[in-house]
C-alpha cells in the first residue's frame, strides 16, 4: 500500500523548492495535495507539474499571515477531499539577513508573524477537519535553530523557527489526545534553490569556483554530499504518515550528519 494512499495533505509554502518537492511526495506516495502558496500561477504550474489530470491536487492562493486565507484553504481541502489528515508547513520569511547589533526589530517582526503566528494560524484552521480522526502536523524548522551557521548570519529566522519547535512541544501535548502527532523536520544545507543561489553568489563574490563552495559546505557532514530538498520532503511525508504513528514532539535532522544530536 502507498504511504499516504487515501490521505489528504495541506502543504504551505508550495513553491519551486521544497513545496514542490513535498507536493509531489505526496502525490507519488497515493494521497491527495492541497496546496497553497501567495502566488496562484505558481500553484498552477506546480499542480499540472505532478499532478496533470487533476485527480489529486487542489490549490488556492494562501497567505498564512492572513487568518481568513488560512481558513479558506483548510476548507478547500474539507470542500474537495472531504476532509485533513495532515498538514506540512514550508511557507516561510527566509529572507532577512543579520545578526543581534544590526537588527532591524520590525523586519524581526515580520518574520516571526510568518513563520511562527503564521504556521499556527495555518494549523489552527486545519484543526477541526484533525479532530476527526487524527492525524499528523510537521513544521519544517532549521538546524540553525539548534546550532547557528558560520557561513550565513539569520539570527531573526533561527529565533523564529526555534520558537516553533518550542511550541511545538505543547501542541503535541495538547493534541494527543485528538490523536494528532506534530513533529518538526530540521533541514541543514539542503541542496535545492535557495543553497544552489548561496553558491553561485558566493563563489562569484569570492572569485572561485562553485565546487570551492559546495565543498566547504560538504566538508562539514558525515554524508559525502548534501541533503536534497527532496530527501527533506520524503522525511516530512514520513512523518505525515501512520508509518510514524507513535511518533511526536520529535524533531528529525535532516542534513548529512553535519550536525548529531
Amino acid at each position: 500500500m502507498s504511504l499516504l494512499a487515501g490521505k489528504t495533505v495541506v502543504v504551505s509554502g508550495v513553491g519551486a523548492g521544497l513545496g514542490r518537492q513535498v507536493a509531489g511526495a505526496v502525490v507519488r506516495d497515493g494521497g491527495r495535495a492541497v496546496l497553497g502558496a501567495r502566488t496562484e500561477a505558481s500553484l498552477a504550474k506546480t499542480a499540472a507539474d505532478i499532478d496533470p489530470a487533476g485527480a489529486c491536487t487542489a490549490y488556492r492562493a494562501t497567505d498564512i499571515s492572513d487568518e481568513a486565507r488560512c481558513e479558506a484553504l483548510a476548507e478547500l481541502a474539507r470542500e474537495r477531499f472531504g476532509g485533513i489528515d495532515a498538514v506540512v508547513h514550508v511557507a516561510a520569511l527566509d529572507s532577512y539577513f543579520g545578526g543581534l547589533e544590526d537588527a532591524d526589530f520590525e523586519s524581526w517582526r515580520s518574520v516571526l508573524e510568518v513563520n511562527l503566528l503564521g504556521t499556527l494560524r495555518m494549523t489552527r484552521a486545519c484543526l477541526p477537519s484533525l479532530k476527526q480522526g487524527g492525524g499528523s502536523v510537521v513544521f519544517v524548522g532549521t538546524q540553525s535553530a539548534v546550532a547557528a551557521p558560520s557561513q550565513v548570519r539569520q539570527a531573526a529566522y533561527a529565533a523564529s523557527k526555534g520558537a516553533l519547535t518550542s511550541a511545538m512541544y505543547s501542541l503535541a501535548r495538547e493534541l494527543g489526545p485528538h490523536r494528532i502527532r506534530v513533529n518538526t523536520v530540521l533541514p541543514g544545507w539542503m541542496w535545492g534553490p535557495p543553497v544552489q543561489a548561496y553558491v553561485r553568489f558566493a563563489a562569484r563574490s569570492e572569485g572561485v569556483s562553485e565546487a570551492a563552495v559546495l565543498g566547504r559546505l560538504t566538508d562539514r557532514t558525515a554524508l559525502p554530499e548534501l541533503a536534497t530538498d527532496g530527501d527533506v520532503a520524503d522525511a516530512a511525508v514520513f512523518l505525515a504518515s501512520d508509518r510514524a504513528r507513535a511518533i511526536t514532539g520529535q524533531s528529525l535532522l535532516v542534513n548529512a550528519g553535519e550536525l548529531m544530536r
